[in-house]
């Protein structure tokens, strides 16, 4: 196979961590992986401003691939610099439910959310009126939600076929009751892309504080879910809290083309830069090893993605983990086993 190359934005905190352990994983791995590093901690964006946002993008226009370690926010939140950058109109993040972590919520979650990436009121910083008033614009786009409506449909067909599941099914929520013109667009769009290209997909619609109530009582009434930006983010953590961990969670962030086609792809860990352990080797890398997993399946290497996955799944669920997690490794030893236990699932 070719070589694959990867732009990698360096982080803050427990980045430099979390590559270490990429790095061993990937060089285990019978794939030819190149990485392409691209220094994004806050001292080198506050001193080079735009440019290190430029270097990021024109890195990540040639590869069409990247993965993405914990940035600070300080000024100007690089995460939302570098959606906007790229075009980024979808994030996809699983929320599923991993043996061997105890969690206040007993139920199984198996939740696929999708996140249209732009918009809502996360675009607009807001503004004063006089001393006593503040107001925000908030902006829906058709053009996002199309494509995350596409990319929603499809990933819901795509899990009905891999499970057999023909009434695998999406829900697009939003409080378009209340917002009647932005989300009353946003569920307008995915109405039409449903019944022009994926009528045979079951599509509901719920109402978002419904939706959360409703997850909460059985999980399992929901498979793929479509949702605004800001919406987005709160379910997000709520089903991470629901699955036991924000450690565990990770993320692919995806541009299209004109044909509708994934353009770059960017994966990235949930979870912060964590000051208070940096440099302690007690990171829990799970996540953005999840993350890298999820990019090997995008790059067509879905036996090592699964490799992967199953072997890091397999520790955690034998107490083999992090001190996050209840276990006794630290970063170091959990990778070195996650290294280990993949062949035997290839």
């Amino acid at each position: 196979m070719s070589k694959i190359e990867i732009t990698e934005l360096l982080g803050d905190g427990i980045g430099p961590e979390l590559a270490e352990s990429v790095h061993a994983v990937a060089d285990s791995l019978p794939a030819e992986l190149n990485f392409i590093p691209i220094d994004w901690s806050l001292e080198t964006r506050e001193k080079r401003g735009d440019d290190a946002i430029d270097d990021a993008v024109e890195s990540m226009k040639k590869t069409k691939l990247a993965v993405k370690y914990p940035t600070i926010t300080n000024k100007r939140s690089p995460n939302a610099l570098i959606r906007r950058a790229c075009n980024f109109s979808v994030i996809y993040r699983p929320a599923i439910s991993i043996k061997g972590i105890s969690s206040n919520f007993k139920e199984d979650v198996n939740l696929h959310i999708v996140r249209i990436a732009t918009g809502g009121t996360y675009d607009d910083p807001g503004q004063l009126i006089g001393k006593d008033a503040a107001v925000s614009l908030r902006m829906v786009e058709r053009k996002p939600c199309e494509q995350a409506a596409r990319f929603a449909f499809d990933l819901a067909r795509k899990k009905g076929l891999t499970y057999g599941d023909s009434h695998y099914s999406m829900t697009s929520s939003s409080k378009h009751t209340i917002q009647r013109v932005t989300d009353g667009l946003f569920e307008e769009v995915v109405k039409g892309v449903h019944a022009a290209e994926f009528s045979e997909v079951e599509h509901n619609v719920e109402l978002f504080d419904a939706l959360l109530a409703k997850i909460i009582i059985d999980p399992s009434a929901y498979e793929v879910v479509l949702v605004l930006n800001e919406y987005g983010d709160f379910l997000s953590d709520m089903a991470s809290g629901l699955v036991g961990s924000l450690g565990t969670g990770a993320s692919g962030n995806y541009s299209f083309d004109e044909n509708n086609n994934v353009d770059i792809a960017m994966f990235d860990p949930a979870g912060g830069t964590a000051p208070d352990i940096a440099g302690k080797n007690v990171a829990n890398p799970a996540a953005v090893l999840l993350a890298f997993g999820m990019l090997l399946d995008h790059v067509d290497r879905y036996d090592l993605g699964h490799a992967l996955r199953l072997s890091l799944l397999g520790l955690i669920e034998a107490g083999q983990c992090t001190r996050d997690l209840g276990g006794k490794l630290n970063t170091d030893e959990f990778t070195k086993l996650v290294i280990e236990h993949i062949p035997a699932h290839l």
